[in-house]
């Protein structure tokens, strides 16, 4: 959104410094598919452009960018449009002039944001992203990896309700419990990025959702221990892939001293060194997004942010090639 600047802004951006977050922010106006995520959502946002009387509505794309602001830096709706007041690099991304306009309120964005739940249009921000994956040849789609995490919910049970969200449960990993949700993922075995994400409760086994990961044309499925038996599950059964799931450590653990146990340690490493890669969607969500906990109540409203997440997190992780 280019607009013409003064001298005083001349100035002050040919003496300021350029931070990570605007590094950081350019790499994503170059990278973000704006035009096929314009296109795809303006019949939903626009559906009566022209008729009817009353104030325009603020662009889409400076609405989609504000959301985008909101999933990067993991801000609540108050929290971003105070952010745009206080930092230079945000009203620049948004193309955002205080001399001229003010920043969309709260109140606009959280109207959107249910704009995209109602039409379930974060899962098609999600599939607009793997198409340009695809065509830039980066989601192989030969092998997929399958795993799962936790995102905290709030457990008190000091609110309204005096309950705590009843489509959140809690779950046990390791010798501590957790209460929330889980985000179920399947990556591409080559490149790790992801190509779909199912969102439930806490207490769902990970084994349980593997069906719903796979997208049908993959060679081979990569797996921790926790989806021991996937392969013999009566949906499962028929797919004619190649299963390398970790073995248990108890069961290594407990093998014989000797070449059969070496053996079976390298095959588990070279298997991890794999599997390794489905970590990192999850590190760039929880660590660089900073979303460790689930912003809204109920699982429909958190899975429309993960698909959102997820998307992003792609770009992240194909950045590089998309830049070259």
């Amino acid at each position: 959104m280019p607009q013409q600047i003064s001298f005083a802004q001349a100035e002050y951006e040919a003496k300021r410094k350029t931070t990570r977050r605007d590094r950081f922010l350019g790499e994503m106006e170059r990278v973000v598919p704006w035009a096929a995520l314009l296109a795809m959502l303006s019949p939903y946002y626009y559906p009566t452009a022209g008729q009817g009387r009353g104030r325009p509505p603020i662009g889409l794309e400076r609405m989609l960018r504000m959301y985008f602001l909101q999933q990067w830096f993991g801000l609540a709706d108050e929290a971003l449009e105070d952010a745009i007041y206080d930092s230079q690099a945000f009203r620049t991304f948004l193309g955002l002039d205080l001399g001229r306009e003010s920043v969309p309120d709260a109140t606009t964005l959280l109207n959107f944001r249910h704009l995209l739940e109602e039409h379930g249009l974060t899962e098609r921000i999600f599939e607009t992203v793997k198409d340009l994956l695809r065509e830039r040849g980066l989601l192989l789609e030969r092998g997929t990896l399958v795993d799962a995490t936790i995102i905290e919910a709030p457990c008190s049970t000091k609110n309204k309700d005096h309950a705590r969200d009843p489509e959140m449960h809690q779950a046990k990993k390791g010798n501590q419990w957790h209460f929330g949700m889980k985000a179920h993922i399947g990556a591409d075995a080559d490149s790790g990025l992801v190509h779909t994400v199912v969102c439930t409760a806490a207490n769902v086994a990970d084994v349980t959702e593997t069906p719903n990961l796979l997208h049908g044309t993959e060679r081979e499925v990569h797996a921790d221990a926790g989806y021991t038996g996937a392969e013999k599950r009566g949906e499962l059964q028929d797919l004619h892939v190649t299963w390398y799931i970790a073995t248990k450590r108890g069961k290594l653990k407990a093998m014989a001293e000797g070449k059969l146990k070496e053996l079976s340690e390298q095959a588990e490493h070279l298997k991890a060194k794999i599997r390794a890669r489905v970590e990192h969607p999850f590190h760039i969500v929880k660590d660089l997004f900073r979303h460790r906990k689930v912003r809204y109540k109920g699982l429909a409203k958190n899975a429309a942010q993960m698909h959102t997440l997820f998307a992003l997190a792609n770009l992240v992780i194909a950045k590089r090639a998309l830049l070259a």
